[in-house]
């Protein structure tokens, strides 16, 4: 797998460019969107903002529309005239529409019923370099109204897209991008969606505002204790054969694997 971004990506509206400094301060990464921020009218005005002031292409992504509407090719003609080669695709649905994008590293946004299901096909293209699914726009399109109940928990639905869209990323080796906490105050949802994200094995989650950058990091970020016992893991593996008993636990190829995964969440945390 090998994304380089993460593990938080910040949205920023991509007519608003008195904000992409500021967000490249506050995030490891920056996702420059000229989608659902932008309003209709605004959308060649922001095409022009994104081509007149660059962020570090290493840490920056274009989220550009959908491959069925007018926009599409005006997107992708502007990102043409920036130095920017990760393209986030909005409303991706098939791997068709990846074949005008050769070149880039794509992220594939499965954010509709049909985008779900085409989650293993999109994939494996070998373009595609991370999915990521959207909770919003796929109830949306199943007619709904909510991707969550009361208690602010996401609908059965929502879940389903979310294993589905990380186990079709895992099963190419891609990396997964969890979707956005829309609730901008509740950081303690937030803080608990990213530690399940980075346990399940995203690989980072996206954000629409500065505040939530902190939490996302400090939620991937292993405790102590989880990089203390990881450590201790994969030092008595080097001592052992085959299954072994560690601090009281059975330990296998599976359990190292676990082990390895906290080390390398340390590591893109520093």
């Amino acid at each position: 797998m090998n994304f380089g971004f993460g593990p938080a990506l910040l949205f920023c509206p991509a007519d608003r460019p008195e904000r992409y400094d500021k967000a490249a301060e506050r995030s490891p990464a920056v996702i420059l969107d000229l989608e659902d921020a932008v309003a209709p009218a605004d959308k060649a005005g922001a095409r022009e903002s994104l081509v007149a002031h660059q962020l570090d292409p290493s840490r920056t992504i274009v989220r550009i529309n959908a491959a069925s509407t007018a926009d599409f090719a005006a997107d992708l003609a502007a990102v043409e005239r920036t130095d920017y080669r990760t393209i986030m695709v909005a409303k991706a649905e098939s791997p068709d529409v990846l074949r005008a994008l050769d070149g880039y590293g794509v992220i594939v946004l499965c954010e509709t019923a049909a985008g779900v299901l085409a989650a293993p096909a999109l994939a494996a293209h070998e373009s595609v370099v991370a999915l990521m699914w959207g909770a919003e726009d796929l109830v949306a399109s199943l007619g709904g109204s909510s991707s969550r109940d009361a208690d602010g928990r996401y609908r059965d639905v929502a879940r389903h897209a979310r294993s589905s869209v990380l186990i079709a990323a895992g099963a190419h080796g891609k990396a997964a991008i969890d979707a956005v906490h829309v609730a901008i105050d509740d950081l303690d949802g937030l803080a608990g969606e990213a530690r399940d994200a980075a346990a399940s094995g995203f690989a980072a989650s996206a954000c629409i505002h500065p505040g939530q950058v902190s939490v996302i990091l400090d939620a991937y970020r292993p405790s102590a204790e989880e990089f203390a016992w990881a450590q201790s893991v994969i030092a008595a593996a080097t001592k052992e054969k085959g299954v072994f008993r560690h601090n009281g636990m059975m330990v296998d190829e599976p359990v190292l694997r676990h082990a390895a995964g906290v080390i390398r969440r340390a590591d893109a945390g520093k």
